[in-house]
C-alpha cells in the first residue's frame, strides 16, 4: 500500500461478484457460491467491499434488522492479510450499524479460525454461545463461536 492511494469502502455491485469469488476460494475451505454474494446484494443487505485502485482486497456483507446487524461473512483477499484491513473494513460495519440505531452487531466464527476471533475479542465483541456442527469442516462440522458487540 503506498500513500499516494486511498483504501476505498464502497457499495458491492453485481460485476464484483466474479472477483470476490476468486477472494473468496482462497482463504475459505468451504466459499459462499456466487448466488449467495448475488442474492445478499439484490435484497438489500449492506454489502460492501474494500479497494485500493482496481485491486479488490476484501468484503464484507451485514444483515440488519430493526435492532442489530448480523456479519454474514467478511474476508480480506491472502496477500493483504495482517494489514489492518480486516479491522478497517469492522470498523466500517460496525458505524454503520451504529447510524442505523442498533443497538447491537452478532457474527459467527468457525472455532478454528483464532485470528478472526481473536480481532473480534480485540474489537470488543464477547463469546455468548456456540452452535454446534455449524460449519462444514474437512471431517465432518466444525462448531462456530457466536459473538456480540454490544453498541
Amino acid at each position: 500500500m503506498t500513500a499516494q492511494q486511498t483504501i476505498e469502502i464502497r457499495p458491492m455491485l453485481l460485476a464484483d461478484v466474479d472477483r470476490i469469488i476468486l477472494i473468496e476460494r482462497e482463504i475459505f475451505l468451504f466459499p459462499w457460491s456466487p448466488g449467495n454474494f448475488a442474492d445478499s446484494i439484490k435484497t438489500g443487505y449492506a454489502c460492501h467491499v474494500l479497494q485500493q485502485a482496481d485491486t479488490l482486497m476484501g468484503y464484507g456483507i451485514m444483515m440488519m434488522s430493526p435492532e442489530e446487524g448480523h456479519i454474514l461473512t467478511l474476508g480480506i483477499a491472502a496477500d493483504w492479510q495482517k494489514k489492518g484491513l480486516g479491522r478497517k473494513l469492522l470498523q466500517f460495519l460496525i458505524q454503520s450499524a451504529r447510524e442505523q440505531n442498533a443497538k447491537s452487531v452478532f457474527l459467527d466464527v468457525r472455532e478454528s479460525n483464532h485470528g478472526a476471533a481473536q480481532l473480534y475479542k480485540q474489537m470488543g465483541f464477547q463469546h455468548i454461545a456456540t452452535r454446534k456442527g455449524y460449519y462444514p469442516a474437512m471431517c465432518g462440522r466444525e462448531d462456530a463461536l457466536v459473538m456480540r458487540l454490544m453498541l
